[in-house]
């Protein structure tokens, strides 16, 4: 089964996700330049939503090369000083996941649960006299099987929802690796888009009334857009990343759908303040088959026309381009589909026959198409 999301959603001028040279991140699709917000970017924006992890009212992920720092924050000092306990978490660290620089930290980023992480330290803690009373050589052979007891317990599964939809990958112990059941797609402008540049100057406060000219200058990139964005997620390999657990995989689905609608990435947010919710949502629950990307809606770039901007027509293209979907490969596999609209009047085509009135219930209708603990059980 899988779940698909489907957003229209027009910014003001912003930089909400720039490249090497600072300037917002674009590309060419159907033969123009169109404005384009990375997934990595999504969903770390995703991620980040408080409105995630209170939905899902589990611990997220952490990624990062700080891991035995990290542990010694929850070492228990009534055990032993973290200076005596630091070589040996060092050296889990090492064995299970990464080797590490001198600066302690890891050589690569890790995405750890901290339900992982607290079992690494329990670990330590469960063999902490046995391991302080022989040699180094049988104490680094004792950490070593543990390692191993612990890839066993970490293996396939994760507690952590935002690791089950994104998945890890750790080249240095592919064991570890979790296929994500989240795809997220790169978003587009539905419309061609140039570049503008903001020279600003800002103004020395101390400077003698007799002195002219700023106290200093530049230039920021901006562009202003309405952006189609798409995510698909494969809800069996979520409920196998997550151990089977459906009352959570069903709070994951939840999670992402609203942190979804409320992220939006931080990019130069204090000088543009581009806060705008989506104008259109649709989402479509589907027993199996192909997913339906729809930006080949804006193959042809949307073009404002009298007394509209962007955002109905880019509405209409997107209902129209799904009508022609239906019709052409049939809609066998879809059990759910909930639409929600910003405007009234926004053209859906056949999409209006599953508009919602608001946001929960779009997705309460969504949550329905999903099965329940009871079914899985």
């Amino acid at each position: 089964m899988f779940i698909e999301l489907h957003m229209i959603q027009n910014f003001v001028p912003s930089n909400l996700n720039r490249d090497d040279t600072g300037s917002p991140k674009d590309c060419e699709f159907g033969g123009v330049r169109r404005a384009r917000i990375s997934s990595q970017c999504l969903k770390r924006a995703i991620r980040e939503a408080p409105v995630f992890e209170r939905t899902v009212a589990t611990p997220k992920g952490v990624r990062t090369k700080r891991l035995v720092e990290q542990m010694l924050k929850m070492w228990p000092v009534n055990r032993a000083q973290p200076a005596e306990a630091e070589p040996v978490l060092a050296e889990l660290v090492s064995e299970l996941l990464s080797k590490l620089e001198k600066s302690g930290k890891t050589q690569v980023l890790v995405f750890i649960s901290p339900e992982e992480l607290q079992q690494m330290v329990d670990g330590v803690l469960a063999q902490w006299e046995a391991l302080m009373a022989v040699t180094d050589k049988e104490r680094s052979r004792a950490i070593k099987e543990m390692a191993k007891e612990l890839e066993r317990a970490f293996r396939g599964r994760t507690s952590a929802p935002d690791i089950a939809l994104f998945g890890r990958m750790l080249a240095s112990n592919p064991s570890l690796n979790l296929d994500a059941a989240c795809q997220v797609a790169h978003a587009i402008s539905t419309h061609r888009v140039s570049m503008e540049m903001d020279f600003y100057t800002a103004v020395d406060e101390l400077n003698p009334d007799d002195t002219a000219g700023a106290g200093m200058m530049g230039f920021i990139g901006y562009d202003s857009a309405c952006f189609y964005r798409y995510a698909r997620l494969d809800w069996e390999q979520l409920l196998k990343n997550l151990d089977g657990d459906v009352a959570l995989a069903r709070r994951t689905v939840e999670g992402f759908l609203r942190a979804a609608v409320a992220a939006v990435p931080t990019g130069k947010q204090n000088s543009f303040a581009a806060h705008n919710p989506p104008s259109f949502l649709l989402a479509v629950v589907r027993e199996d088959g192909m997913g339906w990307n729809l930006a080949n809606a804006f193959e042809r770039p949307v073009y404002p026309r009298a007394g509209t901007g962007y955002v109905a027509p880019s509405v209409e293209a997107l209902g129209q381009y799904w009508d022609r979907l239906v019709t052409v490969y049939g809609g066998d596999t879809i059990r759910q589909v909930a639409a929600l609209d910003l405007d009234p009047d926004l053209p859906l085509n056949g999409l209006g026959q599953h508009r919602t009135p608001n946001l929960e219930a779009w997705i309460g209708r969504v949550l329905a198409g999903l099965p329940a603990a009871e079914e899985a059980s």
